[in-house]
């Protein structure tokens, strides 16, 4: 057991202390802090990061990051783990020591029963607050797939489907 010799001052100092693997986010200076996801979950999560790294990583347009990883929005308030990440290499923002501080060019978050509201509402807010440029949101249960784009600083709906996804941002299609 570690003995701490100053006790955290800040919710992001808490956030810091968690143990490695635990899935927790801090928006708006508030700690959420999750069950692990369904096997539903997981499956639509590997099925779209596997087209993502074709996309991506195999093209050298960028990589892919899939929970539990640390993106934060900020230095104090807004820590989170997207479901999956996308950093593109012309964003500004890289991994440095292992972690990534800036703004994803694209997120992808898979609902969880009992905290729908969290991705659509929450986290939607959040992500266009902060800049995301592309973000989509994929319902397991009825596999419709809602994406929105940042057009003068406000998310617009840029598609609705039923297993697909079409990213004007990577100009390519995937399904799950």
């Amino acid at each position: 057991m570690e003995t701490l010799l100053h006790p955290p001052r800040t919710l992001m100092e808490v956030f810091d202390m968690l143990p490695e693997g635990t899935l927790a986010e801090l928006i708006d200076n508030s700690l959420y802090i999750s069950p692990a996801p369904l096997f539903e979950h997981h499956r639509i999560t590997k099925s779209i990061s596997k087209q993502l790294d074709k996309i991506t990583e195999d093209t050298e347009k960028g990589f892919v990051i899939y929970a539990p990883f640390d993106v934060r929005l900020d230095e104090t308030r807004n820590a989170v783990q997207p479901d999956i990440t996308v950093i593109l290499k012309s964003n500004p923002n890289q991994i440095v020591e292992g972690r990534y501080a800036g703004v994803p060019d694209l997120i992808v978050e898979i609902l969880s029963p009992g905290n729908k509201d969290h991705d659509l509402i929450t986290k939607k807010d959040l992500y266009e607050k902060f800049g995301v440029q592309e973000y989509w949101i994929v319902d397991p249960e009825t596999k419709l797939a809602m994406g929105f784009s940042l057009t003068e600083k406000r998310y617009q709906k840029i598609g609705e489907a039923i297993g697909n996804i079409q990213s004007p941002l990577l100009q390519a299609g995937f399904e799950f």
